[in-house]
C-alpha cells in the first residue's frame, strides 16, 4: 500500500480537529460562560471571536466571564492546561474575580 504525504497529513488534521475542546465540557457563545461547569481557560466564543473563560470582565454574577482574545493578557503560565490569560480592566489593570490585579503575577492560579 502506497500513501501520499498529502493523504498522511489530511488524515493528521481530521484526527487532531476531532479533539473536543474542553475536554467535552459546553463550549460557551456569549458574555458568560456556563454555570458551574466552564472552568477558567475553557475556550468560548463572544461576538463571533474566540476567547476564554475568565474570572471577571463582564457582569456575569458568579459565572466566568467569556472574553475575546484581544481583551486579554496572558503569560506563559500554565493554569487548567493552557496560558494563564485574565481580562483587561478599563483604566489599567487586569480583572482577577472581583479583584483588580496589576501584573499576572498576582494571579490567583488553579
Amino acid at each position: 500500500m502506497k500513501f501520499s504525504l498529502a493523504t498522511l497529513v489530511f488524515g493528521l488534521v481530521a484526527i487532531s480537529s476531532a479533539t473536543p475542546q474542553n475536554q467535552n465540557r459546553p463550549v460557551p457563545n456569549g458574555q458568560c460562560c456556563v454555570a458551574n461547569t466552564s472552568l477558567k481557560q475553557d475556550t468560548c466564543f463572544v461576538n463571533g471571536q474566540r476567547g476564554r473563560c475568565v474570572p471577571g470582565g463582564n457582569n456575569c454574577g458568579s459565572r466566568l466571564s467569556c472574553v475575546a482574545q484581544s481583551n486579554l493578557q496572558c503569560n506563559n503560565v500554565i493554569e487548567r492546561g493552557r496560558n494563564l490569560c485574565r481580562a483587561r480592566a478599563p483604566g489599567g489593570g487586569l480583572f482577577d474575580g472581583a479583584r483588580i490585579i496589576q501584573n499576572l503575577g498576582q494571579a490567583t492560579v488553579n
